[in-house]
């Protein structure tokens, strides 16, 4: 009895630390979908603003510097309220900034080919 129960408690620990990862997880993909999703908002206002592929690519550049302090923000958030050291999201801040950064790089170097 003792030991089926020992089991059942360990089948709910490892369940609930498996749902945690995942909510991890998704938590990442969304704050780097948010962070494409901003630089196409960045982008298009360059379009607005400047009418040519000078202008958007200009604009893509100052995504990176705002994004960098979303991301640290993310990271604050993380530390202060999640309860995560700094130690385990800081890997997590490089992945949340370098995706949308590399993007935006990436646009640059093709708006400023046009």
């Amino acid at each position: 009895m003792a030991h089926e129960q020992l089991d059942r408690m360990e089948r709910v620990q490892r369940d609930s630390e498996s749902k945690q990862k995942e909510g991890i997880d998704m938590h990442v993909l969304l704050v780097m979908g948010g962070g494409l999703v901003l630089l196409g908002v960045f982008v298009l206002f360059g379009w607005l603003w400047g009418a040519n592929a000078a202008g958007m690519a200009l604009a893509a550049k100052a995504f990176v510097p705002a994004w960098v302090l979303m991301a640290a923000a993310n990271m604050w958030v993380g530390v202060t309220h999640a309860g995560y050291s700094a130690r385990e999201e800081f890997p997590i801040l490089l992945l949340v900034f370098a995706v949308p950064a590399v993007v935006a790089g990436i646009a640059v170097w093709r708006l400023s080919q046009s």
